[in-house]
């Protein structure tokens, strides 16, 4: 781990992760003595959720896009069950390294879910998908993963009802599922979550939805609702984006206390786990201490500002579009807001510019543009986040992944 990360990490997990928890402090050396103790009492600690109508019972903490075989290894053996990925995680490269991983774990011993990405083109395209693409990405993704069958395979990144029910993308996941090849089918969603979350309760054949989820969520009550109505329902239900962007204010450097923002999230019954996406051995352990005491502290309730209005800014895009129609340009700019968030927050450059890998940068007229129209709901510069994250497109990976 690079000196950059390791220091971000402590200063998220220790400053305030970890504000007011007894017990929890994360040093390396301490750690050792606490959890890798021979009766391992942490797996004792763990709380499980049953996932909908999988049956899969879960530690309420998962692991989402791990980046090292040492963190999912020490994840593994501390007792998390579930990994989550992507083929369009660093090209694929990830779930080559997942697989390696695990070859020599029982199957049984873990569940891994991975997905189709459906932002490589609008959504507004989605005529353009065919069956056989979501088939033939599965099929790259099971042999990358050196594995006979996933969990859980996900349309990715879907933001409406209708792709949800499209014909040919429904025939595609039942077929995966038929073969066994793919125990449960599912649907992950940045946005318009309620629409998708109910869409999936009519499409019948959607086991589980993997949803953005945190307690910034302007709209957080509706998906609330949406998600116990999707439970009730037999769906289960997986929390992501759950640390809603880290800093409350990026210039100032005041960050969100990361382990309330993870206990809000688990205070929901209906959230069956949730996929932090990890970037330490230090943010792993704190993420697995949330068990030792999910109801939020008087204390972490007023850091997370849940009296009053919450300052806006920060890194965490609502992703409510309202920019789009503002703007005279054709591009996905809540993507683009996603990216900065991934580049300045989390701090993994790479990951960055994955997630902007299908928008063109010649669309991109914010250089030219001599006024910004877009007046942001969170505040954000609109224009010079662009601007700064565009330019990772030109950056080599290499150089991204030597900064991480």
């Amino acid at each position: 781990m690079k000196d950059k990360r390791s220091h971000f990490s402590r200063r998220i997990f220790l400053q305030n992760g970890i504000k007011g928890v007894a017990g929890a402090v994360i040093i390396p050396d301490l750690l050792k003595s606490k959890f890798y103790s021979g009766d391992d009492k942490t797996k004792n600690k763990f709380v499980y959720r049953t996932l909908g109508r999988t049956g899969l019972k879960l530690p309420v903490v998962s692991i989402g896009g791990p980046e090292s075989p040492v963190l999912i290894e020490t994840a593994l053996d501390r007792g998390i069950i579930h990994i989550n990925t992507s083929p369009e995680y660093n090209k694929g490269n990830q779930e080559i390294m997942i697989g390696k991983t695990l070859r020599d774990r029982p199957r049984t011993s873990f569940v891994i879910a991975t997905g189709f990405a459906m932002w490589k083109r609008p959504q507004n395209q989605i005529k353009n998908y065919t069956k056989e693409n979501i088939i033939e990405s599965f099929e790259a993704s099971l042999k990358r993963l050196q594995l006979k069958y996933v969990d859980i395979f996900y349309l990715m990144g879907v933001s409406g009802r209708e792709t949800v029910l499209h014909s040919p993308f429904m025939e595609a996941m039942e077929s995966l599922k038929k073969s066994g090849k793919a125990r449960y089918v599912g649907l992950t969603v940045h946005q318009n979550e309620p629409e998708v979350l109910y869409a999936s309760i009519d499409g019948k054949i959607y086991d589980v939805v993997l949803t953005a989820y945190n307690f910034r969520k302007i709209y957080r009550d509706e998906i609330k609702s949406a998600i116990a109505a999707a439970v009730k329902a037999g769906v289960g239900i997986i929390a992501m984006k759950t640390q809603a962007g880290v800093y409350w204010n990026q210039k100032t450097q005041e960050m969100i206390n990361m382990k309330a923002a993870l206990k809000w999230v688990l205070q929901d019954k209906n959230i069956h786990t949730a996929v932090p996406e990890f970037g330490s051995i230090e943010e792993l352990y704190t993420g697995i201490s949330v068990m030792e005491h999910l109801e939020l502290t008087p204390e972490e309730k007023k850091d997370l500002r849940l009296e009053g209005r919450a300052p806006q800014s920060g890194l965490f895009c609502q992703h409510c579009q309202q920019c789009n129609s503002q703007c005279r340009g054709d591009f996905d700019i809540p993507t683009l807001m996603r990216s900065y968030m991934y580049k300045y927050g989390y701090h993994r450059p790479l990951k960055a510019k994955e997630a902007i890998r299908h928008i063109q940068s010649s669309h991109i007229i914010c250089a030219i543009c001599s006024f910004c129209s877009v007046q942001c709901r969170m505040g954000f510069d609109v224009r010079n986040r662009i601007l700064d994250v565009i330019r990772l497109q030109d950056t080599p990976d290499d150089i991204l992944v030597s900064s991480h």
